[in-house]
């Protein structure tokens, strides 16, 4: 592995809670394997089941706005991801239990977090999971752990998509925010690298890249990045950023939720209705001031509610696999994306948000 080395535990795992003999599990994916009671605020299937790897010194990557940044006061255990709980569980346990509940569940994935003994436990949590359940099953991979052979590895093992967290959408807020950090490094480059990897090995629309909205960008950068990936049929993934306690971006607010719904529908027109970049104009600061296609066109697909939906790898059959409630927004608060077509009343609310009249009439 080029670059900077990444560390190796020295000792034998015994009784430590470490992968790949444990995983953290969202607190969703515990609650509907029954490892947590609870219930969510709307009742609605819920089948994807998110894994996160877990070691004593944690991730060694120092990005400004994650919540598990190495440089985050506080005991790693201690720290959050995307703001909620994520309970440790045994490994074994968990793949007893989702061979169990399989009938319910429709897309799984494993998080891993940059560390010298991250690719061996991914592959060793693959097979685990792989032999003895039938649900279609993602990497959100740790780019700076692997090279093209290490993707090979992982597709023969029966991974059925590959996801890149690259979140900051352009090259200087990436290098601000994940490079040129107290314990950074991170490369532009190498996420590049392994996005185009992927794309070539596991195949059209089989990679996916997570961005961000909200940590400094410009909607034009936001929409020139979609239009480009849809190019490659690789699919955009969207995520809204949600400020961490204590991170070295605690105080920088949220996107205003107009904006994070006008460029959840510009993401979808660029998908389904074939948008283009001369589709959408900007002002000088590259903020969206007009969608372009008429009102007819823009009202319908608004009525579907598709847009406002989670981003997440499919299931079997294409349907939403991985809905990730509360990926963006606090149980509290209201909802950023909805792991559930929204309902009318949702839509009324949705309408109020986004303020689709401004979008059609300015920036002719």
């Amino acid at each position: 592995m080029a670059g900077r080395q990444l560390p190796v535990l020295l000792s034998p795992a015994g009784e430590r809670q470490i992968s790949p003999e444990w995983v953290r599990i969202s607190m969703a994916s515990a609650i509907a394997l029954r490892f947590r009671s609870g219930r969510f605020s709307r009742e609605f299937d819920f089948g994807g089941i998110n894994l996160l790897l877990n070691y004593d010194e944690g991730c060694r990557s120092d990005c400004g706005y994650c919540g598990l940044a190495r440089t985050r006061p506080g005991d790693y255990n201690d720290k959050s991801f995307i703001r909620v709980e994520w309970p440790l569980v045994r490994t074994d346990d968990l793949v007893a239990r989702m061979a169990e509940h399989e009938e319910k569940l429709t897309r799984l994935c494993i998080s891993m977090v940059t560390h010298g003994h991250a690719y061996a436990d991914t592959c060793d949590i693959t097979e685990r999971i792989a032999a003895r359940v039938r649900t279609p099953l993602s990497i959100l991979v740790a780019p700076p752990t692997l090279n093209r052979e290490r993707l090979e590895r992982f597709k023969a093992l029966g991974v059925d998509m590959i996801g890149i967290g690259l979140d900051a959408v352009t090259e200087d807020l990436f290098r601000n925010l994940r490079t040129n950090v107290p314990a950074g490094g991170l490369k532009w480059e190498k996420y590049w690298e392994v996005v185009t990897d992927a794309r070539e090995i596991f195949g059209p629309w089989k990679v996916n890249v997570h961005t961000l909205v909200g940590l400094g960008e410009a909607d034009e950068d936001l929409i020139r990045l979609f239009v480009q990936l849809n190019e490659r049929q690789i699919f955009p993934y969207l995520f809204c950023f949600n400020p961490e306690p204590d991170s070295r971006m605690a105080e920088h607010p949220k996107s205003p939720i107009q904006r994070w719904r006008r460029v959840q529908l510009a993401k979808h027109l660029i998908e389904s209705e074939g948008y283009g970049l001369a589709d959408f104009r900007f002002g000088e600061d590259g903020n969206l001031l007009h969608i372009g296609g008429g009102e007819r066109l823009l009202e319908s697909v608004v009525d579907t509610g598709v847009p406002f939906v989670t981003n997440g790898c499919p299931g079997e059959n294409g349907e939403p696999g991985c809905t990730r409630p509360y990926g963006s927004y606090r149980p509290s608060e209201p909802f950023r994306d909805y792991p559930f077509v929204p309902t009318a009343d949702d839509l009324a609310e949705i309408r109020r948000q986004l303020r689709l009249d401004e979008v059609l009439h300015q920036g002719r």
